[in-house]
């Protein structure tokens, strides 16, 4: 299959033409574009240097709010109350850390700084969102992703304290299970979100499951725990 050059347009090969999962090169980070990506479900992913890299891989690594599992000493961390858990209150911040935050599987980050534009573009909009982990008033983990339907497409964590990502994540699952969110996108694999009940889908059955998502109307703007004991 070939790997195709976008132009101005803003529109996408069919994504069974992806080669191991890359589908095109070049084309902009718009808002219209991403969204379009998105709801096609294709993703941009690439290092500093390289051009705009669009994907959507064979399987797809996806979660459910009723596949979610929480270990039991994580629950505990969570009843303990030790990090205090927002929503959209510092995804700038979020999206900084998850660029800078080291990682021992990963080499350099991918979130250059159009990325981070883009994304911040989109939560401006009311498309992209954060979930914050905060102790005694510092940020200490948290997770941001795309919110288009009923469907969740997860971008990044990072945790500067144990368990802080996780807690973040918890909530924010939580959450989405509470407005009858029904996929959440883990894009790859991960043996982290695999403990959670990540799973891969073949790619027929994941674009079936995100064309029922987006019946649903898009919770834009702001949003806020509909819990406030979160």
């Amino acid at each position: 299959m070939p790997v195709y050059l976008l132009g101005n347009e803003v529109a996408f090969p069919p994504v069974d033409h992806a080669e191991n999962g890359l589908l095109a090169v070049g084309g902009d980070l718009s808002s219209e574009r991403l969204l379009r990506a998105y709801a096609e479900g294709i993703f941009p992913w690439y290092s500093e240097g390289q051009p705009i890299l669009w994907h959507s891989p064979d399987p797809r690594f996806v979660l459910t709010p009723t596949q979610f599992r929480v270990s039991r000493s994580l629950r505990r961390v969570v009843r303990s109350q030790r990090f205090e858990i927002t929503l959209d209150r510092a995804f700038g911040e979020v999206i900084d850390a998850c660029g800078t935050t080291p990682r021992p599987t990963q080499g350099e980050t991918w979130i250059t700084f159009e990325m981070k534009q883009a994304y911040e573009e989109l939560h401006a909009l009311g498309f992209a969102h954060s979930a914050e982990a905060w102790d005694r008033g510092k940020l200490v983990g948290g997770l941001y992703g795309v919110s288009l339907g009923s469907a969740f497409f997860g971008e990044s964590m990072f945790a500067h304290e144990d368990d802080a990502s996780k807690v973040a994540l918890v909530a924010m699952v939580d959450q989405l299970a509470r407005w009858g969110n029904t996929l959440i996108d883990c894009q790859v694999e991960t043996n982290h979100l695999a403990r959670f009940g990540a799973e891969n889908w073949p790619r027929e059955r994941y674009l079936n499951a995100l064309e029922e998502a987006l019946k649903g109307p898009t919770r834009r703007g702001r949003w806020v725990f509909s819990d406030p004991s979160i």
